[in-house]
């Protein structure tokens, strides 16, 4: 059984870029939650079909894609219809990502799941990282990389977990608060640890 090492981090905390280096520098694959949410809901998939059977066609684009704005407004406007959606998605989201690990072929495997801690996922992975940035530079980030205003960025971050929590699950910690912290030292750090663990459980 491939190694899985949890990736997780709030928003704009530099997941993306840490799992990129990860991918780039060692051939780690990886398998993100945010990819394979998107794709249980592709044109054709049973996901889409359900959904669509649930809140009509009104939801699909002409082009047969979901209609993810039409889906959020609807959501947005009734709690009910967001826990529909989740009770459908996430089982379908969990399956996905197991079957991907087990096709993992690099020395381990690295599991990105943003909502880590809110949807309680740790359990998935044998060891979490925390890529961890104060609150100020996420949100001066998220209000340059979304364009979005302060008060909308300080929303998003509190709608998800505290850092307090995250770092609470947290078996290794990448700081990631300043343009020039060393995250290829860190991450080639972790590696080296990584494969010492693949070495072990051989």
């Amino acid at each position: 059984m491939t190694l899985v090492i949890g990736l997780t981090g709030g928003i704009a905390s530099g997941k993306t870029t840490v799992a990129n280096i990860f991918h780039q520098e060692f051939g780690i694959e990886i398998v993100d939650a945010d990819i394979v949410a998107r794709q249980v809901v592709e044109p054709g998939s049973d996901g889409l079909q359900q959904i669509a059977q649930h809140f009509g066609t009104e939801v699909i684009q002409s082009d047969g894609a979901l209609n993810r704005a039409k889906l959020r407004e609807i959501i947005f406007a009734d709690p009910t219809h967001k826990e529909w959606l989740n009770n459908l998605l996430h089982p379908m989201i969990r399956h996905k990502m197991l079957n991907d690990l087990e096709n993992v072929r690099s020395e381990y495997a690295l599991l990105v799941i943003p909502l880590m801690v809110e949807n309680n996922l740790q359990t998935l992975a044998d060891k979490v990282i925390v890529v961890d940035v104060d609150p100020e530079t996420q949100i001066q980030r998220t209000v340059k990389r979304d364009h979005v205003d302060i008060e909308q960025a300080k929303a998003i971050l509190a709608s998800q977990a505290t850092r307090e929590q995250r770092l609470a699950i947290a078996d290794y910690v990448i700081k990631n608060n300043t343009k020039n912290q060393k995250l290829l030292y860190q991450i080639t750090e972790l590696h080296k640890k990584f494969l010492e663990i693949c070495r072990v459980n051989l």
